[in-house]
């Protein structure tokens, strides 16, 4: 979830990269950050609270001399959020610094035995075990890398971490577990980051790290080592220039720029190999079983995706919440297939339901926006979102292209991929027309609804989903209470919350499902509810009517959305929330 980098140079300047470099993840974490720099022997450490640029006004992050030194971008996780709990965090001498990506899950065990042995704690984070571990195995006389190689076996739990000390200052040493890593090589500069973003425009090849390897950084010269010490021979990748896109081009927000440009990345997710789809969709036929596992907006994804296979090419499949599906690992088998659906191919419970599932002999297919990623490297097949880079917390542009992805594996299943491709070619300009005709409109609506504290979504058939999805949106960047439901649940509990001038969402497209949503919306506007529809058809139930374009019945998800996309947005800034960076919440989850 934290966003970490470590960079080694002979310039001198070492902190402005750095600080650089975590712009470019803060929406890895933003409630606090820091930087640790080795100058002239000593190891100088400055963090603060708050968005990274608040910190660097107050502690000059950019400015701290040195040529090597390691940088972290906060989402807490153990210990609150205060300037102590920080990273990076240090040895009892102040001589080992340490930047960490994850959860170390037996640390209170190890921090015990290390208070035996009078090592000194000031934070209540799990990182801080490491620092000490690694100053413990110093004393013995191991180098920076031995004393890594020696504590990381005894770490428990998921981990990437960055070490440095002031008794070898020229050199970053880095290992990961079960939390991303790449390193990075430019002439004379290297680098280790928790995210290839960070490295945009830098570096001339990038590296990534595999499950308990460790790679030891210098100007001069980067080695890998397995979990055993012994070294070994990487491949590089050449960097995707598509990542370096990383600006907001004028808009205020990433998230506004990134729904703006939905029209355009929907035409992308239609560059694909036929080849590829066909052969996943022959997968899907010839499994017993398909379990879908996602988290979020890919889970609300994954069950348009549902109905999808099933209207399309006549094939069930279920859904599992990635959280949940180690519960279920039992019923996986070497007949099953499971689809594992990722934006940034490093969500830890997908990743553990995947692993699960290739012990147990199932196929893995993943549906992934990021290259070079951990689920990817797992999988048998991997399907690209093609979005480019997703900066904003809120999945926007993400969302819909994974819609499309499944439209178009739905329709290889019945040998229609070219069809498939025309049809989204063409929706992707209704998409246009209906962030044309509603940004403006919806920015009116809110203005009436943004003291509310609790809206109502609902929908029928292959909607619900969306229904679903735009509480999603509306709560986690707004923080409204929001909930998203099937009509037709209306009415066995929620109808009781119901009141005078409670905001109802309906998505009710003029499709097969028209009569009976707008049925219950007539329903919620008995009990005093204020009708805000998404729909093709006005009608005079709407108290609001959000226009969307007449498309075909599958496809009005991918129309649908986007209004409910720009109500969140707009929502979220009328009451003064920052969409990009919602309270509590990161774009990579890669905790538990």
């Amino acid at each position: 979830m934290c966003g970490i980098i470590g960079y080694c140079s002979k310039n001198g300047k070492a902190s402005q990269v750095i600080f650089e470099d975590l712009k470019r993840m803060e929406y890895r974490g933003y409630d606090s950050s820091g930087v640790a720099m080795i100058s002239d022997g000593k190891l100088l450490v400055k963090k603060g609270v708050g968005k990274l640029e608040e910190v660097n006004r107050k502690y000059k992050l950019d400015k701290i001399p040195g040529s090597v030194g390691i940088g972290h971008t906060r989402w807490a996780t153990h210990g609150g959020v205060t300037q102590i709990n920080t990273h990076p965090h240090c040895d009892c001498r102040n001589e080992i610094a340490v930047i960490h990506n994850g959860i170390v899950d037996n640390y209170q065990e190890l921090r015990k035995d290390l208070i035996k042995r009078k090592h000194r704690f000031l934070s209540e984070t799990d990182t801080e075990v490491i620092p000490h571990m690694l100053e413990d195995e110093m004393k013995r006389g191991r180098s920076l890398e031995e004393a890594v190689m020696a504590v990381a076996p005894r770490l428990e739990g998921s981990y990437a971490f960055l070490a440095i000390s002031t008794n070898e200052p020229g050199k970053v040493v880095g290992t990961r577990k079960g939390s991303p890593l790449v390193v990075g090589l430019g002439k004379n500069k290297a680098f280790a980051a928790s995210d290839s973003m960070a490295l945009a425009g830098q570096i001339d090849q990038l590296y990534m790290m595999g499950e308990g390897e460790i790679a030891v950084l210098t100007a001069d010269k980067t080695v890998f080592f397995d979990s055993t010490g012994r070294p070994i021979s990487k491949k590089a990748t050449k960097p995707d220039a598509v990542w370096n896109d990383n600006n907001k081009e004028g808009y205020e927000y990433f998230m506004l720029k990134e729904i703006m440009e939905q029209p355009d990345t929907l035409l992308a997710a239609t560059h694909q190999d036929k080849d590829v789809f066909t052969a996943v969709a022959l997968d899907v036929l010839r499994a017993d079983q398909i379990i879908v596992t996602a988290c979020g907006s890919s889970r609300y994804a994954a069950l348009v995706g549902r109905y999808l296979f099933s209207s399309v090419g006549k094939k069930f499949c279920e859904v599992v919440m990635a959280s949940e599906f180690q519960y279920f690992a039992e019923s996986v088998s070497r007949n099953t297939l499971v689809l594992a659906i990722s934006q940034s191919g490093e969500t830890l419970d997908v990743i553990d339901g995947v692993e699960l599932a290739r012990k147990a002999g199932a196929r893995i297919v993943s549906i992934i926006n990021r290259p070079q990623s951990l689920l990817g490297e797992l999988s048998h097949n991997v399907l690209y979102l093609n979005c480019g880079p997703e900066i904003g917390v809120a999945a926007t542009k993400s969302f819909l292209n994974q819609l499309a992805i499944f439209y178009l594996l739905a329709f290889s299943m019945v040998h229609s991929f070219d069809m498939a491709v025309d049809n989204i070619r063409k929706v992707s300009r209704q998409v246009a027309r209906a962030i044309d005709w509603n940004n403006d409109v919806i920015a009116g609506i809110t203005k009436e609804y943004h003291d509310k504290n609790d809206f109502y979504y609902i929908a029928r058939g292959i909607n619900f989903a969306i229904a679903s999805e735009g509480a999603l949106k509306l709560k986690e960047i707004s923080y409204i209470h929001a909930e998203g439901m099937p009509a037709g649940e209306l009415k066995h509990g929620t109808l009781s919350l119901i009141e005078e001038g409670t905001p109802v969402l309906v998505i009710c497209p003029g499709d097969f499902t028209y009569k009976e949503t707008l049925g219950n919306a007539i329903e919620a506007k008995a009990r005093g509810a204020r009708i805000i529809a998404v729909s093709d058809v006005n009608n005079e139930v709407y108290d609001h009517w959000i226009r969307i374009p007449r498309v075909h019945d599958l496809l009005y998800p991918m129309v649908s959305v986007v209004p409910l996309q720009l109500l969140a947005y707009h929502m979220a800034t009328r009451r003064g929330r920052n969409p990009d960076m919602p309270r509590n919440l990161a774009k990579s989850v890669t905790v538990r």
